[in-house]
């Protein structure tokens, strides 16, 4: 015969069954802690006759149990920071006896401390430890059971405590994923630092006044969300250039997106740049997002934009007009917040009177244009573009390089076609070519087509007749000339110079010159 006793045993253990399913599904399915919290206390509210739960968690200092989250019903106002140090109340002796504690009614037990002011003092209370493991606990499971039936206390006990293992686990994971995530956003604003001071304005190099233009051109634009068009010949620095603007402008923390325009055709650059679903095209096995969706909330840096065809060109306008876009083999409308920085060493001008650049797409382009200046203009730079480019090459080779002043007059005195491109060229070769790590004049191939010879008598006598007479040069520079051209012999170098062995060497020593040995 069933008794009316086991009858509410059979139902509440159904209840609680069901409870526990729908908070196993909730802890298996939901990665965000406290949604899923939330989640769970209504349920034990709700369909496990559970009045009010809440969950305290152990503070990182582990001294005290913080509130978490708390259930309630109605109107009812809870303080938002609520505490109970080790043994205080019952919450406090669970933490510190590191076992459950069941109370039949609170009204009759004077560890209870009521803080919440939740409770219902005529019925009972259970407060369960949520343990990672047998000896550490993470905080407290607390409810008030809304039968007050003693005989239905224990049962109500092991549900709690099935729960409390269950909310364990997921404790556990949501502080490990807090504790990464928080380690990878570290990561993420030291790397953004460095990479701003390294494309900060006063990293740039360059003290000439066509420099100075540039980056007065930079901290303009970088304010504002203008469309940029860097324009100037190959190994001018666009680039850099785009980062500069990029990194000092208030885009900073977004993406900063690169695409070469003149690397891909016009099939491809289309989904390169607005992505394509799923089954556009052969190959297309999955959907993708293009260049656009990626520089969203950031910055995108087109290169060589003056290479894309007349029929791409009209596809790009819209894109810069309205901001919008569909993928390639998709109908719905992308919207993005993109800003356009582009580059060419084209002359626009001539390509739309051509007709081979759009009259309308150079105008959207060309609203704030930056012309970097070629090497051949701003040689006073080349001596400090030269030391900035060999220290980097000091570093990836591990060790000291240096640049005689022969090598340096002998730079100065060519127009680099290249520019900046092809000086890092010549001095990285230079530099290889160096066994003592001294670059003089003689690894200073300016054709680029030669291996480094000394230079013999012959030349040295007539560039003594060109070098040494220069009024330019100052005395340093002439003893140096004429060190050089006697093959840093200082004997050979006093005649040169017309001076004695001793005037020579006292000269070398008062002017600090390092005297090589060949």
């Amino acid at each position: 015969m069933i008794t009316n006793q086991d009858y509410r045993h059979e139902t509440m253990a159904q209840q609680q069954l069901c409870a526990l399913y729908e908070v196993s599904s909730i802890l298996s399915n939901g990665l965000d802690y406290t949604e899923a919290v939330r989640s769970i206390l209504k349920i034990l509210h709700e369909q496990a006759m559970l009045e009010h739960p809440m969950i305290t968690l152990l503070d990182e200092a582990g001294e005290q149990l913080e509130l978490d989250s708390v259930h309630t019903s109605g109107e009812a106002n809870v303080r938002s920071h609520v505490a109970y140090k080790i043994g205080e109340g019952v919450i406090g002796m669970v933490l510190s006896e590191s076992q459950s504690i069941v109370i039949p009614m609170i009204s009759e037990d004077f560890r209870f401390a009521d803080k919440l002011d939740l409770y219902d003092w005529g019925k009972p209370f259970i407060a369960v430890p949520i343990k990672a493991s047998s000896n550490h606990i993470l905080g407290v499971l607390a409810a008030q059971p809304s039968l007050a039936n003693p005989e239905l206390l224990a049962q109500f006990n092991r549900f709690m405590e099935m729960c409390a293992n269950l909310i364990a686990r997921t404790v556990v994971l949501s502080r490990n994923i807090h504790e990464q995530t928080s380690s990878l956003e570290q990561e993420r604003d030291r790397l953004q630092r460095k990479v701003r001071s390294n494309y900060g304005l006063e990293n740039m190099v360059g003290h000439s006044p066509a420099m100075q233009r540039v980056f007065e051109q930079i901290r303009m634009v970088s304010k504002w969300n203008s469309t940029v068009l860097i324009r100037g010949e190959s190994g001018t620095g666009k680039e850099l250039i785009a980062n500069a603007i990029h990194y000092n402008s208030p885009r900073a923390s977004g993406p900063f997106i690169k695409l070469n325009c003149a690397a891909l055709p016009d099939n491809l650059l289309e989904s390169e740049l607005f992505g394509h679903e799923k089954g556009a095209f052969t190959g297309a096995i999955k959907q993708r997002k293009g260049r656009f969706e990626q520089a969203d909330c950031g910055t995108l840096f087109l290169d060589e934009i003056g290479e894309i065809s007349p029929a791409f060109q009209a596809k790009l306008l819209r894109v810069l007009q309205e901001g919008e876009f569909e993928r390639v083999g998709g109908t719905r409308t992308q919207t993005v917040d993109v800003r356009i920085i582009a580059a060419t060493n084209r002359n626009l001008e001539d390509e739309v009177q051509q007709g081979k650049f759009r009259e309308d797409l150079y105008y959207r382009l060309n609203v704030m244009p930056i012309f970097p200046a070629a090497l051949k203009e701003r040689l006073e730079d080349l001596p400090e573009l030269s030391q900035f480019l060999l220290d980097k090459l000091s570093k990836q080779q591990g060790r000291t390089l240096t640049l005689t002043d022969g090598a340096i007059r002998r730079m100065m005195s060519y127009d680099w076609p290249g520019n900046i491109r092809q000086l890092e060229n010549l001095l990285e070769r230079a530099s290889v070519m160096s066994a003592d790590g001294t670059i003089d004049q003689d690894l200073i191939i300016l054709d680029g087509n030669a291996m480094p010879t000394r230079i013999g008598k012959s030349a040295s006598v007539c560039s003594v007749e060109t070098s040494l007479i220069d009024s330019d040069m100052d005395d340093r520079e002439r003893v140096i000339a004429a060190l050089e051209q006697a093959g840093w012999v200082q004997a050979k170098a006093a005649r040169l110079l017309n001076m004695t062995p001793r005037q020579i060497a006292y000269r070398i020593q008062t002017m600090n010159i390092h005297m090589k040995q060949i």
